[in-house]
């Protein structure tokens, strides 16, 4: 393992045995729930349940984990103040994942407040209850949509990202230079993890997976943008959890002098702060994706080529040395078989029979 010792910002304290993760009902959150409490520890889960997509599939995530002796939940907004303050005071966690945000880069052109109540003011509602608490490790989810009209490829941590192309990527990069702020003045361990195109079972209805599978399995035609000129950074979402687990147990700490960082790390000269990539680190074309998923089905798309959508990007790719660095762990799951295991769930969820 390429290292980043405790003096280079890596932190060596003892695991978080409780932690708070907002979303819980979300695709990542379950996720990443399920996985904790696997590992052994405590988990309180706190989320809106909004309509943003269908309320019974977040449901049904939320049936599941409330199985497990460990976890409870609170489903409130987090704009609620009090509501989440509240909860969190009550749990007294080690740890906060802060995971939950109004999703969506499309949905951001239509009704872009959402973005501002639930990224900022929900966001700063937790920074204020993790430094009231005194939390050993903040940690909070960004996206790859914040290096938006870079071109310099793979996307690596120390790059500039100061051209966001949507409201949705605005807020989030909003989100991590709070995240800096409150980790500078209260001294607060905070990493900030950027995803790129997450996907597997229990995905999103909205996003391109479970809509081009579902679509398919209907008999009705996908939109492909740009013409199929298109490239993602696709990332298995059993993998992605697996490195916000480990991040998790590695806290940041502030340098004492700037000359600590070591190349490459996107760690703060002045706060306990840092921000992490985690993909797969490999650009697929978006053809390809869809040739997999054919494969998979067993059925041909019929394919609607159509131009490039406003503030949509040709290709994420993700640079995840840092977080390999970090934790010794690099997202590794093939496309193919992310694949099959996504189409092997839509098909059990939704009660339709194997080819």
């Amino acid at each position: 393992m390429d290292g980043i010792h405790a003096s280079n910002g890596e932190g060596s304290g003892s695991q978080p045995r409780r932690v708070m993760v907002t979303g819980t009902a979300g695709f990542i959150g379950f996720h990443l729930a399920r996985l904790l409490l696997a590992q052994g520890r405590h988990v309180c889960g706190y989320d809106g349940l909004t309509d943003y997509y269908d309320l019974a599939l977040k449901r049904r995530r939320h049936e599941i984990l409330f199985q497990h002796p460990n976890f409870r939940a609170t489903e409130a907004m987090l704009e609620d103040e009090a509501m989440f303050w509240k909860t969190a005071e009550t749990f007294a966690p080690d740890a906060i994942v802060h995971l939950a945000a109004q999703a969506g880069v499309r949905y951001s052109l239509e009704n872009p407040r959402a973005y501002i109540e639930s990224n900022v003011v929900g966001t700063f509602n937790v920074m204020e209850a993790a430094r009231r608490l005194g939390v050993s490790h903040l940690l909070m989810a960004s996206t790859s949509s914040v290096y938006g009209g870079n071109d310099k490829m793979p996307f690596a941590e120390t790059d500039k990202a100061d051209l966001p192309l949507t409201i949705y990527a605005a807020t989030k990069k909003a989100s991590e230079a709070m995240g800096h702020s409150y980790a500078h003045l209260w001294n607060l361990p905070t990493t900030v993890f950027r995803f790129f195109t997450v996907y597997g079972p229990w995905g999103r209805p909205d996003m391109v997976p479970y809509k081009f599978v579902q679509a398919m399995v209907e008999g009705r035609p996908i939109d492909i943008y740009n013409n199929g000129d298109m490239y993602r950074d696709f990332t298995f979402v059993d993998d992605l959890v697996r490195g916000i687990g480990m991040l998790l147990d590695t806290p940041p700490v502030r340098p004492d002098r700037r000359s600590e960082a070591i190349a490459g790390d996107s760690l703060s000269p002045v706060a306990p702060y840092r921000i992490v990539n985690i993909g797969n680190s490999e650009k697929i074309r978006l053809l390809d994706f869809i040739d997999a998923i054919e494969a998979e089905l067993g059925i041909e798309a019929t394919r609607n080529y159509m131009p490039m959508q406003m503030g949509d990007v040709t290709a994420t790719w993700a640079d995840s040395s840092l977080l390999n660095r970090l934790t010794g762990y690099r997202p590794h799951t093939d496309f193919r078989e992310g694949v099959a295991q996504f189409v092997a769930w839509f098909r059990d969820y939704n009660g339709r029979p194997k080819r």
